[in-house]
C-alpha cells in the first residue's frame, strides 16, 4: 500500500521500496497535493506555493510538466494512488491516512476521545511519535514550506507533551525523560513541556536531576522573559524537596578486582553506554562459554561503574553449575540481601512473596548494583532482580538467559575469546613483562594454544609461574591439540579446564550430548542447522531444539541465525568424547551423510546460478540426509557464502578421509561460485585436491577437475600454471575420446591466450573448441564457442564477421536461457560497437551485460565490463558518466584485490 511522507524528506513508498518522485520541484508538487489528500488545490494556489509571489512566466507550463512526471512516478509505482485534474486544478485522490502528516493528527484525536483508556492511549500515541522523522518537508524551500513547518513542528510539541503525559500515567515516567530532554532544549522556554520532564525525573527515581532542571528552567526564565517560573513547576518543585530521604544503609559487596585484568575494551563500552532511563531496571545478561572470564569482567566493570550507584552494591554467587549440584535457592541469596540491607533476621518474612516484596520495597528508588553472579537459568535470578528504575543488575551465567531477554528488556552483553593482543597482555600480567619478552614466541604459541580463553590463560600461566620451567616447554605442549586440554590442569578441579567444560556436558539432555560430540568432528567450527541435522541423521526441529540447548549452555554459539559454531578447546572437547564415545564405523556414517548433504545442496544452488554447467549424476542421498536447497539465485548465492568455510573444510577432509568422490563431486559444485566472487586461491586448493581425489574416477572427471585448477589459475593471472593445466585436461581428454572434454579445453586455452592479450593465438582455439563441440552435438558449448569467436574476431580488428558471430550466438544462447552466456555476448556486442563508433549502442550493450553479470553475482566480470562501459560513455562525451563507471568497477576490483585495479586507478586519477 502506497504511503506519502512529508514529516522529514518529502516521499512516497510502496511497501519497503521508495518511488522515486523526481527533482526537488517535483517533490514539491507532491507536497503541496499530499497536505491537502483527497481535495483538490486550484492551479493559482499550487503555484503561489511552489514559486510564492513572484511566478516565473513559464509557472504554468512547467508546473503542468512537474504534475505530468508526478503522476507517471504515481503510476509506475502500482498506481494505488492517482494525480486527476480537476476544474481549475489537481487533486491527489488517495486516502489522507497514507499521508503521515493526517496520519498523526487522527492519532492524536482519537487519543483524546473520551472512554479511551490510558493503555489505548500510549499505544496512539506512540504510533503518533513514530511518524515524525525529523525537520518536516526537508530540502524543500519558499513561504509556504516555512510555514507548514512552524505550524506542524507545534502540533509535534502537542503530541509529545500528550505522549508524555500518557506515558508516565501508565507507569513508564523513565522511557520518555529522554526524548524530553532533546525536545526541552529545542524549546528552552517552554513551560509545559520542562514541567512533564521535571516529574518525569522525579517519578523515574532521579530527584537530583528533576531539581536541577527545575533551577535551569528557573533562571531562564529570569534572565531572558524576566518572571519566575509558573505555580505549577513551584508546586511540583516542592513535592520533591519534601519527599527527598536520607541515604540508609550502603552496602558494598562486590569481590576484589582480579589482579591483571586485560582486553574487553568494546564489551566494556557496552556496559559504559548502558540507557539509565527506561522505566525499569537495566539489566545485563552477561553469557559465555566456561572459561572465558564471565565474573571477571563483569567485576571489573561493576568496580569501575560503583561511584554511579552511591545507594549500594549488592553480590551473591549463585552457583548455578557447581559441579556438586547445590546451587544456590533464591530465598538463601534473598535473605543474605535482606541482612546487607539493614533488615535485621527478625524482621525477614517468612514466605520467598513477602521477602520478594521487602527487597523490592527497600530498592524503591535507590541508585543500587547487583550483581548475581553463575546464574543457572532465568528462573534463579527472577526474585532476585530490582525492578526500580534506578538499579542495574548483571547476571552472569553460561546460558544465554533468553527468558529475561523476552520478559525482562535485558541487554545481551555476550563474551566470546579474547583477541591474540588482548590474551597476549593478559599473560604479561600474569607472568611478567621481562619473562613474555624473553621467550616471544613461545609466549605467542600459548596464546594461540589457549585460543583467547582467560581461565586457558590463567591456567597456563599458573602452570608456568610455578614450575618455573621455560615457556617454550609449555608452549610445546599445549600446541598439540591431543594434549592441550592435560597440558591446560592446574591440578584443582574446580582451575581444571576439561572438569570444567564438563560440569556444561553433563547438563544437556542425551540428545544434545550426543550432537555436541558429532559437531566435534565437523570438519568446520561452524554448522547449519540443516547440516547439523544430516550429521545427527534426525529432523531439523529436533535438532534445532538440541542446537538451542547447546547455546543457552554456551556450548556453541549462534554467529548468525541459523549458523552455529565452537570455541576451539570446546571443539578439542567435543572431538574428544567423540573418540571415546563413537565407533570408527559410526563416525564414517555420519561423515558420509554430512557430505551428501553438502553435495546434493550445492549442486542445486550452482543450478540456479549457472545451469550451463551441467548435472552431475548424484544418485540419491542417504537416509538421514536432510536436503533444503535454496529455490532462487539469490538465495543460492547467500547460502554459499554463508557456507563457503565449511565447504572448502568438508572438500579437504572429504579428499583426505577416503570420500574421494565427495571431494571431486563438491569440488565441481563450488567452482561457478567461488569463480564469479573471486575466490581463486579457495578455487585453487579445492581443485588440485579434486584432481588428487579423482585419479581413479573416469577420463571426464579427471579433465574436468585439472581445468578447474586452470580456471583459478587465470583468475589469479597465473597464465601459464592455467596453461599447464588445461594441457593435461587435454591429455587426459584425447586418448579417452573425450570430445566434449577436448572442446572445454580448447575453450580455456582461447580463454589463456586473450588474457596474454594474443587475439591471434586465441582465435584459432576457439574455432577448434566450435568445432569439437559441433562434433559432440552440445549446444551450449557451440554457443559459448562461437562468442568466443566473435570476440577474438573482433580484437584482431574482424569486425562485420565478429558482429554475426555474437549475434547469432546471443539468439543461441537466449534460446538456451544460459544468461551467463548471454552476459558476455552482450559484452563482445558492446566492444564491437565500440570499435564500429557507435557509442550510443555500446554503451546499451555493455549495460545490459553488466546487469547480468550482477545479477549473477560474478564480481570481476561485472567490474571488467563495467570498465569498459566507462570507456564508451567517454568515448560518447560523458565524462561524469565514465567516472561513475570507472569508480564503481575500482571498488570491486579493490575488494578483490586484483592488479587490474591499479591499470584503472591510474585512468581516474588522468582523465
Amino acid at each position: 500500500m502506497i504511503e506519502f511522507r512529508l514529516l522529514g524528506p518529502v516521499e512516497a513508498w510502496v511497501g519497503d521500496r521508495r518511488v522515486e518522485v523526481g527533482q526537488p520541484r517535483q517533490r514539491a508538487v507532491l507536497a503541496v497535493l499530499a497536505a491537502d489528500a483527497g481535495r483538490a488545490v486550484a492551479t493559482d494556489v499550487l503555484i503561489d506555493r511552489l514559486w510564492g509571489e513572484t511566478p516565473p512566466p513559464t509557472a504554468r507550463r512547467s508546473l503542468h510538466a512537474h504534475v505530468t512526471r508526478v503522476r507517471r512516478a504515481l503510476e509506475e509505482a502500482g498506481g494505488q494512488a492517482t494525480l486527476a485534474r480537476r476544474s481549475g486544478g489537481y487533486l491527489l485522490d488517495t486516502d489522507p491516512g497514507r499521508v503521515d502528516l493526517h496520519r498523526m493528527r487522527d492519532l492524536l484525536g482519537r487519543s483524546r476521545r473520551d472512554g479511551c483508556s490510558t493503555g489505548e492511549r500510549v499505544t496512539l500515541l506512540r504510533e503518533a511519535a513514530t511518524l515524525w522523522r525529523g525537520e518536516p518537508l526537508t530540502g524543500i524551500g519558499g513561504p509556504w514550506a516555512d510555514r507548514m513547518r512552524h505550524s506542524w513542528r507545534q502540533d509535534h510539541l502537542d503530541l509529545m507533551l500528550a505522549w508524555a503525559r500518557a506515558e508516565i500515567a501508565a507507569g513508564n515516567p523513565g522511557v520518555v525523560s529522554g526524548r524530553l530532554s532533546e525536545l526541552a532544549a529545542e524549546n528552552p522556554l517552554a513551560e509545559p513541556l520542562s514541567a512533564e520532564l521535571i516529574r518525569a525525573l522525579h517519578l523515574a527515581g532521579r530527584p537530583t536531576e528533576a531539581l536541577e532542571r527545575y533551577t535551569e528552567i528557573r533562571e531562564r526564565l529570569r534572565e531572558e522573559l524576566g518572571v519566575d517560573p509558573s505555580p505549577e513547576l513551584q508546586t511540583l518543585q516542592r513535592t520533591i524537596l519534601r519527599q527527598q530521604e536520607a541515604a540508609s544503609v550502603v552496602p558494598a559487596q562486590l569481590p576484589a578486582d582480579v589482579a591483571g585484568f586485560a582486553g574487553r575494551g568494546d564489551q566494556l563500552a557496552q556496559l559504559d553506554a548502558l540507557p539509565r532511563e527506561t522505566g525499569t531496571a537495566v539489566i545485563v545478561a552477561i553469557s559465555g562459554t566456561a572459561g572465558v572470564g564471565k565474573t571477571t569482567f563483569a567485576v571489573h566493570w561493576a568496580r569501575a561503574a560503583a561511584p554511579r550507584f552511591p545507594d549500594g552494591q549488592l553480590y551473591v554467587d549463585l552457583r548455578g553449575f557447581d559441579p556438586r549440584g547445590r546451587a544456590l535457592e533464591p530465598g538463601q541469596a534473598l535473605r543474605g540481601f535482606l541482612n546487607a540491607l539493614g533488615v535485621p533476621p527478625a524482621r525477614v518474612p517468612s514466605t520467598i512473596q513477602a521477602q520478594v516484596g521487602l527487597y523490592r520495597s527497600l530498592l524503591d528508588g535507590k541508585r543500587v548494583l547487583i550483581l548475581l553472579d553463575n546464574a543457572r537459568d532465568a528462573d534463579q535470578v527472577r526474585d532476585l532482580l530490582p525492578v526500580t528504575s534506578t538499579a542495574l543488575a548483571l547476571v552472569t551465567s553460561r546460558d544465554q538467559l533468553v527468558p529475561l531477554l523476552a520478559t525482562h528488556g535485558a541487554h545481551p552483553a555476550g563474551l566470546g575469546a579474547l583477541s591474540p593482543g588482548e590474551a597476549l597482555e593478559l599473560l604479561t600480567h600474569r607472568l611478567g613483562e621481562e619473562r613474555v619478552t624473553a621467550e616471544p614466541a613461545a609466549a605467542t604459541a600459548i596464546v594461540t594454544a589457549c585460543a583467547g580463553l582467560p581461565l586457558a590463560l590463567a591456567i597456563a600461566a599458573a602452570r608456568a609461574r610455578h614450575s618455573g620451567f621455560p615457556l617454550t616447554a609449555l608452549a610445546a605442549e599445549l600446541t598439540d591439540a591431543g594434549q592441550r586440554l592435560d597440558a591446560l590442569d592446574a591440578g584443582d578441579a574446580p582451575t581444571r579446564l576439561g572438569t570444567v567444560f564438563s560440569w556444561s556436558y553433563a547438563a544437556l539432555s542425551t540428545s544434545a550430548a550426543r550432537l555436541f560430540r558429532l559437531l566435534g568432528t565437523h570438519p568446520d567450527p561452524g554448522v547449519s542447522a540443516a547440516a547439523a541435522a544430516s550429521f545427527a541423521g534426525r529432523p531439523v526441529p529436533e535438532v534445532r531444539r538440541d542446537l538451542v540447548e547447546l547455546v543457552r549452555a554456551n556450548m556453541l554459539v549462534e554467529r548468525a541465525p541459523g549458523r552455529y559454531t565452537f570455541h576451539d578447546l570446546l571443539r578439542v572437547y567435543a572431538a574428544e568424547l567423540a573418540a571415546a564415545e563413537e565407533t570408527g564405523e559410526q563416525r564414517h556414517t555420519t561423515m558420509s551423510r554430512l557430505l551428501d548433504h553438502y553435495v546434493h545442496t550445492a549442486h542445486a544452488a550452482t543450478m540456479l546460478l549457472d545451469p550451463a554447467q551441467g548435472t552431475l549424476d548424484l544418485g540419491s542421498p542417504r537416509s538421514g540426509v536432510v536436503l533444503d536447497p535454496p529455490v532462487k539465485e539469490q538465495e543460492a548465492l547467500d547460502w554459499f557464502e554463508a557456507e563457503r568455510p565449511a565447504l572448502l573444510a568438508a572438500v579437504r577432509h572429504a579428499a583426505e578421509g577416503g570420500f574421494e568422490t565427495a571431494a571431486w563431486q563438491l569440488t565441481v559444485t563450488l567452482v561457478t561460485f567461488l569463480d564469479w566472487q573471486g575466490y581463486w586461491h579457495d578455487l585453487e586448493t579445492a581443485a588440485r585436491l579434486a584432481v588428487a581425489a579423482a585419479r581413479d574416477a573416469d577420463a571426464p572427471t579427471l579433465a574436468r577437475a585439472h581445468r578447474h585448477v586452470s580456471t583459478a589459475c587465470l583468475g589469479l593471472n597465473r597464465f601459464d600454471d592455467a596453461e599447464t593445466a588445461l594441457r593435461k585436461a587435454l591429455g587426459v581428454s584425447a586418448p579417452a575420446g573425450d570430445t566434449t572434454g577436448q572442446a572445454f579445453a580448447y575453450n580455456g586455452l582461447a580463454a589463456v591466450e586473450d588474457r596474454r592479450d594474443r587475439p591471434g593465438h586465441a582465435l584459432p582455439h576457439a574455432r577448434r573448441a566450435l568445432e569439437l563441440f559441433e562434433a559432440a552435438g552440445h549446444r551450449i558449448g557451440q554457443a559459448v564457442a562461437l562468442s568466443s569467436v566473435g570476440w577474438y574476431q573482433a580484437l584482431l580488428g574482424e569486425l562485420p564477421g565478429a558482429l554475426v558471430s555474437c549475434r547469432r550466438a546471443l539468439t543461441l544462447l537466449e534460446d538456451l536461457g544460459d544468461r551467463y552466456g548471454q552476459a558476455h555476448a552482450w559484452d563482445s556486442l558492446g566492444y564491437i560497437h565500440h570499435r564500429l563508433g557507435r557509442h550510443p549502442e555500446a554503451v546499451d550493450c555493455y549495460q545490459q551485460a553488466v546487469a547480468l553479470f550482477t545479477e549473477l553475482g560474478d564480481r570481476y566480470q561485472e567490474a571488467d565490463t563495467t570498465s569498459h562501459l566507462g570507456d564508451a560513455h567517454l568515448a560518447a562525451g560523458d565524462t561524469r558518466a565514465a567516472h561513475e563507471a570507472w569508480r564503481h568497477a575500482l571498488t570491486v576490483l579493490d575488494e578483490l584485490d586484483h592488479p587490474s585495479a591499479e591499470p584503472l586507478r591510474a585512468k581516474l586519477a588522468a582523465t
